[in-house]
Parts: C-alpha cells; sequence; structure tokens
C-alpha cells in the first residue's frame, strides 16, 4: 500500500500524468479513486525538476514529458577558431624543435647518445630474456603432466624440454648478434662451455665467427683521439679491409713507417669503450632477474667472469705482458717446442702491432696436406703446450679457440722440432692457478687414467672434492666435464655399494666404463645412447648449473680450455684416437706430481732432517713416477704405430677410388671431413 502512494504523489507531481497513466490502467484502485484525484487540486505548478529514473520500465516513458525549448549551441566565432588553430600549431612546433634538439643531442654530445643507445641495447637483450624466462616457466609447468615411467612420454618430455632450449637461445643469439661488443663475447664463452645443454652450445657457436668489422674511419678517429696521430702517420700502408675480426677487436695488415717491417695492427672496435659500462650493468641485471625467477639456475659465474676479464681484456697493454710472460715460460723449452708467439712492436691502450705471420688455420687439413704437415703430431703438440700451461707453468692461456691458432711451415731460424710452427695468438686470457688447485687437479687427472676399482674410484671423489668443492652426487657432472667423456665411473651408482659396476642406459645395453684409457674412441651408438642415459637423469639440469656456481673459477676456466682442445683435436680428424691426448695430460701431470713431492722432500729435509720415513717416502715418490712414464710411454708408441698404420690403410683406401690425388685426400682427412 506504501508503495502504491509512494508511486501516485510521484505521477502527480507533473501535469498531465495522472490522467495519462489511469488511461492505460496503470494506476491501483478503482476508477472512483482516479476521478476523485483528477478532480482534487493535487497537480502542482510545472517546475523543472530533473527526470525521474524508475525502476519499471513501463513508466520510463511517463517522465519523457516535454520540456522547455532549449536555446541552440551558440556558434563557435572566428576567434575561438584561431585561438584553436595557434595552439595546433604550437603544439607542432615544439614537437618539431624537441625531434631537433633530440637529433642534435644525439649528433655532437656523446654521452646523450650513450644513454640513447644503450637504452635500446637493454631492452633488446631484456626482451629476450624475459621470453626466455617465460618460455622455461611454461615449459616446466606443463612437464608435470608427463609420466616419466612411460618410455614414450619421457621422451615427450625431453623432446619439449630440447625445443625450449633451442627457442630461448635463438632469441638470445639474435640479441647478441645485433648488439654486437661485448655480447658477443658473453655468447662466445656460453659456446665455450660444454657442459651446458648442447641447444645452448651449439646455437651459440656461429658467434666465433660472426663479428661485424668497425669502418677505418672510425678506426682512423680513434687513433686520433688516443694517441694523437692518423694512420697515415704510423703505417706506410695499411689494408682497409680486416684479415681478422673478433667480438672486441679487428686486425689489419698493415707496414710500419719507423721499421718498414711488415705488421699487424690489432684495433679495438671504436664504440667498445662507450657502451662497456653500460652494457656491463645490463648483463648483470639480465643475470639477477633469472637469479630472481630460477633460483636454481646460477649464471653469476658468468658475470664474475665477465667484471673481472673484460677490463683486463680491454687493455692491449696487458695482453702485450700476458705474452711476454707466456714466452718467458717457454724459453727453456727451445728445441723440444714448436709454439711461437708473434712479436709484439708497440702496445697501447686500444692499439697493438706486432710482427705479421703468414700462416693459415690449425684446422685447414688442404693446407696442412699441402705442406706435408701430419695433423697428428699437430694434435699432440697442441696437448703439449697446453699441458706444460696448466700443470708445470701454472699460467695457462684461456681462449685457444681455431681463431686464435695458426700453423705455418717452420720458419728460418726456428727451433721447433717438427716441420712446422704453433702459432699463438690474442693473449688477453690468461689465468694463474695456485700450487694447490694444480697438483691436485694433476692428480685427479692420474686416477682417472688408473683402472677404476674401489681404491680409485675414493681417490677421484676425494680429489673432486679438493679441486671442485664437489660433493659425491655432483661427481658424475664433473667427471664429465672434464674428461669429455660419460661413463668413466658409475654413473648411477656412484657413492653407492656397487659403485665401479658397469652401467646401464635405459635400454639395459651395458656402457663402457673404467679408465680414460681403456678401449679406443667411443661408437656413434655408444656415445648416443650415453648421451641419452645423461639426459634422463632427473635434475640434470639443475646440477650442472649447481656445478657452474659451486665450483672455483680457475676451474672453470680450465674446463673450459680442455672443451676448446677437444674441440681442435676433432676438428684435425685425427687418426689416434681421443686417448692419446689423455696419454700426454698424464705424462705432464706424473710430472707435475713428482715436482710437487721432490719439493716437499726438500722442505721437510731442511726442516726436519734426514729420516728413514723421509727417505722411503721419497723413493716411492721416483718408482711411481717412473712406473708412470714407462707406462704411458709405452701406450703412447703403440698408438702412434696403430695411427700410423690406420692412415696407410685409408692412403690405400683413396688410391683405389681415384688415385694418387684422391689417396692424399683420403690420408689427411678431407674425404672424411667432406663426408660429414
Amino acid at each position: 500500500m506504501s508503495a502504491s502512494r509512494s508511486l501516485l504523489r510521484q505521477l502527480t507531481s507533473r501535469p498531465g500524468t495522472c490522467a495519462r497513466a489511469a488511461e492505460l490502467g496503470l494506476l491501483p484502485g478503482s476508477s472512483r479513486l482516479v476521478h476523485r484525484l483528477a478532480s482534487r487540486s493535487l497537480v502542482r505548478p510545472a517546475a523543472p525538476f530533473p527526470p525521474i529514473r524508475y525502476r519499471h520500465a513501463r513508466l520510463r516513458f511517463l517522465t519523457d514529458a516535454p520540456t522547455a525549448p532549449q536555446p541552440p549551441p551558440r556558434a563557435v566565432d572566428g576567434a575561438v577558431q584561431q585561438t584553436r588553430q595557434a595552439r595546433r600549431l604550437r603544439r607542432l612546433r615544439n614537437l618539431a624543435l624537441f625531434l631537433a634538439l633530440v637529433a642534435a643531442l644525439y649528433e655532437t654530445y656523446p654521452p646523450f647518445r650513450h644513454v640513447l643507445l644503450a637504452g635500446v641495447r637493454c631492452a633488446r637483450l631484456m626482451r629476450a630474456v624475459l621470453l626466455a624466462v617465460w618460455d622455461y616457466k611454461q615449459t616446466f609447468a606443463r612437464e608435470a603432466a608427463f609420466d616419466v615411467d612411460e618410455p614414450a612420454e619421457r621422451a615427450a618430455r625431453l623432446r619439449a624440454r630440447s625445443e625450449c632450449h633451442l627457442r630461448a637461445a635463438g632469441r638470445l643469439l639474435e640479441a647478441l648478434k645485433r648488439n654486437s661488443g661485448i655480447y658477443v663475447k658473453l655468447g662466445q664463452h656460453v659456446a665455450a662451455v660444454q657442459v651446458l645443454p648442447v641447444e645452448w652450445t651449439a646455437t651459440m657457436r656461429p658467434l666465433q665467427d660472426q663479428c661485424t668489422p668497425t669502418d677505418l674511419a672510425a678506426v682512423d678517429a680513434m687513433l686520433r683521439s688516443d694517441l694523437g696521430a692518423e694512420l697515415a702517420d704510423l703505417f706506410a700502408d695499411f689494408e682497409p679491409k680486416p684479415i681478422g675480426v673478433a667480438s672486441l677487436a679487428q686486425v689489419h695488415r698493415a707496414t710500419d713507417r719507423r721499421t718498414g717491417r711488415r705488421v699487424a695492427v690489432k684495433v679495438q672496435h671504436a664504440d667498445l669503450q662507450e657502451f662497456a659500462a653500460v652494457d656491463m650493468a645490463t648483463v648483470n641485471a639480465a643475470i639477477g632477474l633469472v637469479k630472481w625467477v630460477f633460483p636454481e639456475f646460477e649464471f653469476g659465474w658468468l658475470g664474475e667472469e665477465m667484471n673481472e676479464m673484460l677490463p683486463v681484456e680491454m687493455d692491449f697493454t696487458a695482453e702485450a705482458a700476458n705474452s711476454a710472460r707466456c714466452r718467458a715460460n717457454f724459453v727453456p723449452l727451445r728445441g723440444k717446442t714448436s709454439l711461437y708467439l708473434p712479436e709484439i712492436l708497440w702496445a697501447e691502450k686500444r692499439v697493438l702491432v706486432m710482427e705479421y705471420i703468414d700462416g693459415a688455420r690449425i684446422d685447414d687439413l688442404a693446407y696442412l696436406r699441402d705442406h706435408a704437415i701430419d695433423r697428428n703430431q699437430v694434435s699432440q703438440e697442441l696437448a703439449r703446450v697446453f699441458s706444460q700451461m696448466v700443470y708445470l707453468d701454472g699460467y695457462f692461456h684461456a681462449d685457444p679457440h681455431h681463431g686464435n691458432l695458426l700453423i705455418r711451415p717452420r720458419a728460418p731460424g726456428s727451433a721447433s722440432p717438427f716441420n712446422f710452427d704453433l702459432v699463438l695468438l690474442d693473449h688477453g686470457q690468461y689465468f694463474d692457478i695456485p700450487d694447490d688447485l694444480r697438483v691436485n687437479y694433476a692428480r685427479f687427472w692420474l686416477s682417472l687414467m688408473a683402472p677404476t676399482s674401489a681404491r680409485t674410484i675414493a681417490e677421484r671423489k676425494k680429489y673432486a672434492k679438493l679441486v671442485g668443492n664437489i660433493d659425491d652426487d655432483m661427481y658424475p657432472i664433473l667427471e664429465s666435464a672434464i674428461t669429455g667423456r660419460i661413463g668413466v665411473t658409475d654413473l648411477s651408482a656412484v657413492g653407492s655399494p656397487n659403485a665401479g659396476e658397469a652401467p646401464s642406459s635405459s635400454d639395459g645395453k651395458p656402457m663402457r666404463q673404467g679408465s680414460l684409457l681403456d678401449g679406443g674412441a667411443m661408437s656413434n651408438d655408444e656415445v648416443e645412447r650415453l648421451r641419452v642415459a645423461m639426459m634422463e637423469r632427473e635434475g640434470l639440469i639443475v646440477s650442472i648449473f649447481e656445478l657452474l656456481r659451486t665450483v672455483p673459477r680457475r676451474l672453470l676456466m680450465i674446463l673450459k680450455l680442455s672443451d676448446l682442445q677437444r674441440s681442435l683435436d676433432f676438428s684435425l680428424a685425427t687418426t689416434h684416437g681421443d686417448a692419446r691426448v689423455f696419454l700426454i695430460v698424464g705424462q705432464y701431470c706424473a710430472k707435475a706430481v713428482f715436482q710437487s713431492e721432490v719439493a716437499n722432500f726438500r722442505a721437510a729435509l731442511g726442516h726436519a732432517g734426514l729420516s728413514f720415513a723421509l727417505v722411503r717416502g721419497f723413493a716411492a715418490s721416483c718408482l711411481a713416477y717412473a712406473y708412470r712414464a714407462a707406462v704411458l710411454g709405452t701406450v703412447e708408441w703403440g698408438m702412434d704405430v696403430r695411427a700410423r698404420l690406420v692412415k696407410l690403410r685409408l692412403w690405400i683406401k683413396g688410391l683405389e677410388k681415384g688415385g694418387l690425388r684422391a689417396a692424399g685426400d683420403e690420408m689427411a682427412g678431407l674425404r672424411a671431413r667432406q663426408a660429414a
């Protein structure tokens, strides 16, 4: 009843609405009530009340009573139109002035240009990182739906993760290539760390040879800025096209104006110094972001190396000092090694002038064939040079990739014992190794070469703990990273009573294991089965990143060096098998351990005097060294004989196929490379 009264009061507040509602039958009550309402003076004078909103749609039209006519909108006069037009013109003018100012600052004020370009480079990198992080998050979330006990589901899971690796690595590769500079250096380092997923290392490998050169005008301007001299003032001629381009610098052939000598001029990329600080901060921020999203994926080791080594590599005077120290270390080996380091004429922070070497890349098999250079001897010399650096000198070149090594026929006056010189370039990355790490690492290698038993497995774990702070659960990853093999020790039973038994893959077939010297090279089927067995290990990726986070950085650089050595040996298509290189490493490790024991004997003799126990221990060390040298030397001789027989069979095979030329190509490994 109260609702009806309220409705009536609202209807009677406007003229004509009550009658109209009654005609339509919208008012409650009898017709007598309608007439009474209509006869009373309940209608108030019209007033400009606001329209009433009703919940009932049928009553909404009652409020649409005509109101007083509104005046037409006032016409905008000419003055207002002119004001608006002037405002638009001012905005366009201000925009044009702003763009002109930005362009002028970009061209004339380097700090502004650096900030602007750095923002673009930072955005490009962070976009790739964020997309990769999101992709990994989604992939890992979907992995929970797979049943790892089902072979098909397990294979699908591995395939999905591999595809995710490829997508993420591809995005980052494009960002690094477009940013260039230290970003390319970063990608090169990722490509060299072989414990990372193969999808990442294979994707980043093109960065070794795809670097953008700096134009000659920028080089000339850099020399004027740094030295106050132009190219024409320093060199009688200067070839504009570089003969080599790396991530941080490029090399040109030239003639030194003062001495008239043919030289190689290494100049830093002109824009590298401008963006180095901002680029390093950007990379560190990206690493921090990944760590925040994926705490178990630790890339801090990559940022630490970049922060420490990049400023050193950007100072070519430090490279000249490294070269001089390495040369001094090999002076006692004159006549016993083929290593040659180019003479450095002079060096400044961003320019280095050195002796020009006419040679070829070390893996140029056609060049080796044409100059009758034995590729097996080249591989063995590489192993000797870097073993000398790591195990005896404790000071090693950490970036010996294919572009940093040249081969040439033995030059007049060379003391090389072979018919070639091994030329080592780019001495920007060198590392010292503490003596305790160096000797313990040598002992670790010797334990890996000994036949597998409970005792040798215990020794391997002991030295893994000493050199890498690695526990039993992480030991298989470290062993594979050091040796490049899987299954030297039983990966599935390390730390268990069954350690030392032959490991098996998921198909139940036994895997080769034991000593590094067991058998020859693994067959392709064995390599594939071992790779699949490792990839099927639960938490493998997390374990790899845990290894990279745990091991000392010096050991990480040694692992990188080992990976590069294996890559060089593979590219030379040697016929002596990968165990041949291990024999050379073993000989230098045995010598390092013996030298350490001699030093300990002398220290103990001077401190406590001569004793029977001291003499007995020293005699045992001498006998162990002699035994290792005899065994390794005998096996080495046998493997060299076998390698010559393999090359002879290849020559006969080529002769049967196509005559002497084909026989030479076959023996040089060219046919095998073409087939691959």
